[in-house]
């Protein structure tokens, strides 16, 4: 087998493509032999030891993948080798084999390409797992995407326009803003690349122009930094602030604004929910799985390269130059 590794903290430029002994699936474990990962934010971050995960050395990153059971370990009767899969992986994704526990993989249905279930679960899972679960989205509400063009953003429009919300994307460049509106958005923002106070009043008053006098009913922010406040300002009374991520830094946020607001500022970690509510999440994947087949929902891959080129697609997302998803291939 082989993998691109990290065997030292750093950025993409840091993996190194090594060849090593497949591994062999233990009690409850499964062996895949994986056909695509999927390339997500926190990729970028858990080779430079700024994740929360942080795996001992050497290790592969990637957090999703598809492929084939090709072995079985003792206890396991759910799966069988030649089963098409998706996992959920944490890390250890960019290989070409991996062990995983069997309950952290679900069936694919046979026309669903490995690439599109690659970049599939971790989006998906987290933006339905966000407007459902954590905002209880209705139709009929305003939804604001803060980094609509990026991978959960752009899984959160079509959920977005699949739950019956008027969507508002907020992007970097007229570029992402065109990729938004063939997603299904509504309204388009495109935002400063600066976020200085000027730039911060501006987005403010442009999102309650398009929003109306009601305001931003459910917030999706997976920027923060120094956007969130403007979008706060912009909520409705009884409003949802979901926090997602953070490639921008952290934000401050003047918490009066939640007052005057009567709003919610509502966190999302959908990766410690899969385990806390097990039932609740293969609910979810049921859920999203049935939006696919029916056409609501279809991962934007808008680069592919070879498993051993993982250090460029990190660099595409590091540098938020992605558009929707990004996947990492092995022949």
């Amino acid at each position: 087998m082989h993998a691109m590794l990290s065997t030292a903290p750093g950025g993409p430029e840091t993996l190194e493509w090594t060849e090593g002994p497949s591994p062999a699936p233990k009690k409850g474990e499964v062996r895949i032999a994986v056909k695509a990962a999927g390339v997500n934010f926190p990729d970028t971050l858990i080779i430079r030891d700024l994740y929360q995960v942080k795996p001992p050395r050497p290790f592969a990153p990637g957090g999703e993948v598809a492929g084939v059971v090709d072995a079985v370990g003792d206890g396991v009767t759910t799966l069988a080798a030649g089963d098409r899969v998706l996992a959920m992986t944490g890390f250890g994704g960019f290989t070409t084999h991996l062990c995983a526990q069997a309950t952290a993989c679900v069936k694919i249905p046979d026309d669903m390409p490995f690439e599109d279930a690659a970049c599939f679960i971790f989006t998906y899972g987290t933006s339905h797992y966000a407007l459902k679960n954590r905002a209880e989205l209705k139709s009929g509400e305003t939804l604001l995407i803060l980094g609509a063009a990026g991978g959960v953003g752009a899984a959160a429009i079509e959920l977005g326009k699949a739950a019956g919300a008027r969507v508002i994307a907020a992007v970097s460049s007229q570029e992402k803003a065109d990729f938004c509106r063939t997603l299904g958005a509504d309204e388009t923002i495109v935002y400063a690349r600066e976020m200085d106070r000027d730039a911060q009043k501006a987005l403010s008053a442009e999102i309650k122009k398009i929003a109306g006098p009601d305001g931003v009913h459910v917030a999706y922010d997976a920027v923060g930094g120094d956007y969130a406040e403007p979008v706060i300002r912009s909520m409705a009374w009884g409003g949802r602030f979901l926090v997602v991520g953070f490639p921008a830094g952290i934000p401050a946020i003047p918490l009066n604004l939640t007052l005057l607001k009567s709003c919610q500022i509502v966190g999302v970690f959908w990766g410690a929910s899969i385990y806390r509510d097990p039932a609740g999440h293969m609910q979810n994947v049921s859920d999203l799985f049935e939006m696919y087949a029916q056409g609501k929902v279809k991962p934007r891959i808008s680069a592919s390269f070879p498993m051993q080129e993982a250090a460029k697609a990190l660099t595409l997302i590091a540098d938020r130059k992605v558009l929707g998803k990004v996947v990492l291939t092995n022949p």
